[in-house]
């Protein structure tokens, strides 16, 4: 912004188990609410764009302050592979929604079993789409940890 501020609220919401809609056939067990959950609080704390990757409530990997939310899942990926964390099972937090699949079907291909984000892309159906055809869990928020 030339000649200007940028202004933005504490984010102080953190979402339970009964904030969470269920949009995919697959509906989460009850460990991967556990981790989305904790996932989706991880999120929060990190710049945007971010992608979380948790498992057992364990921190796996985290791609932050990237301009491409394919590039942030990338990096987590990398950096789970390169600490030699597995991440079949795992689950994938995003702070902001998934413009395109392509996310959803990188994080299948690197073993991710389900999701969390907000929501509220004009293309939600082909994410949704994707992981019912691939046995993924999905949830959405409907809230944006979206950190500048």
């Amino acid at each position: 912004m030339l000649n200007g501020i940028l202004v933005q609220d504490y984010d102080s919401r953190q979402e339970k188990s009964e904030d969470l809609q269920p949009v995919t056939q697959r509906q989460p067990t009850q460990d991967e609410i556990e981790d989305l959950l904790f996932a989706n609080i991880c999120v929060k704390h990190l710049k945007s764009n971010t992608i979380v990757l948790v498992r057992n409530r364990q921190l796996l990997g985290m791609g932050c302050g990237q301009t491409s939310r394919v590039d942030a899942l990338n990096q987590a990926i990398t950096k789970a592979s390169a600490f030699g964390f597995d991440l079949h099972g795992a689950v994938m937090a995003s702070d902001a929604f998934f413009p395109f699949p392509d996310c959803v079907e990188i994080a299948d291909n690197a073993g991710i079993r389900a999701v969390i984000q907000p929501g509220g892309s004009m293309k939600d159906n082909e994410s949704i789409a994707y992981c019912d055809t691939h046995d993924m869990a999905m949830v959405f928020t409907g809230n944006r940890h979206f950190k500048h």
